[in-house]
């Protein structure tokens, strides 16, 4: 198989520049599917840490480069939504979030906040023992002993060294959410109706705009549960209240 991914057939989530160059690196095998970005795109095209793939790789190999508290030495390792970068020497951090258009942007966050990731549930089954496996969107699997208070794509906050769950926003009417794909990708607000399709159509979600951004609706697979820690700066304090109440050169 070829190790380059041309660039104009890049998922459109790839933060690369499109009619610059022919190729790009392909990303490995892993979390977040084909939509995971290669850590060396970041590296290079996005904060400019490396002006090449052999920058990038030789940068790597000083182990101070982690994601979701994981040493990364794999500049095709992919990189994902809500997935935390941190730079240790540098002691830079940040967090994978969904700019305008659905690309993935970097978002800097503290050293507390880089210590834990958001993740949305996509599924859970019991597995053999009797406790329940919760499937994140980002491949991760936790295992529970009582799943009866987590629902299908409420989001989890998971411990980078631990894996414990630390925090759980579920999926409902007043939960702040964000779309993280198709034309309102990146924008922020409180869900005020989730509209429930009979038969085999998508469910749609109408959503009240916070920090900016406008009301919108997408459907129910692009929105994703998440706190006031993600909107910068945090909600004002009528937003607040309202949450309150409611509960991302040449490759050779």
């Amino acid at each position: 198989m070829t190790n380059h991914q041309k660039r104009l057939s890049a998922p459109d989530s790839w933060p690369v520049e499109r009619k610059t160059e022919t190729f790009t690196v392909k990303a490995d095998d892993g979390p977040h599917g084909d939509a995971g970005v290669p850590l060396v795109v970041l590296l290079r095209d996005v904060l400019g840490y490396a002006d090449s793939k052999k920058e990038a790789r030789y940068a790597l190999e000083s182990g101070n480069v982690l994601i979701n508290g994981d040493e990364v030495r794999d500049y095709r390792r992919p990189v994902g939504m809500f997935d935390i970068l941190a730079f240790v020497e540098r002691e830079e951090y940040y967090r994978v979030f969904p700019d305008e258009g659905g690309r993935l942007a970097l978002t800097e966050i503290d050293a507390e906040s880089a210590g834990s990731k958001l993740g949305k549930i996509i599924g859970k089954r019991q597995v053999a023992g009797g406790d329940t496996q919760l499937n994140l969107h980002d491949g991760q699997n936790l295992l529970v002993e009582d799943a009866s208070e987590y629902g299908g794509d409420d989001s989890l906050v998971v411990d980078n060294e631990t894996d414990e769950i630390v925090a759980h926003f579920p999926y409902e009417e007043g939960a702040l959410v964000t779309a993280v794909s198709g034309q309102h990708a990146g924008e922020i607000g409180e869900a005020t109706t989730i509209e429930v399709t009979p038969g085999s159509g998508e469910n749609r979600v109408e959503v009240e705009g916070v920090a900016g951004s406008p009301d919108f609706e997408t459907v129910e697979e692009y929105v994703v549960v998440i706190d006031e820690n993600f909107v910068e700066g945090g909600l004002d304090d009528d937003a607040a209240e309202d949450a309150d109440d409611e509960e991302v050169s040449d490759d050779e």
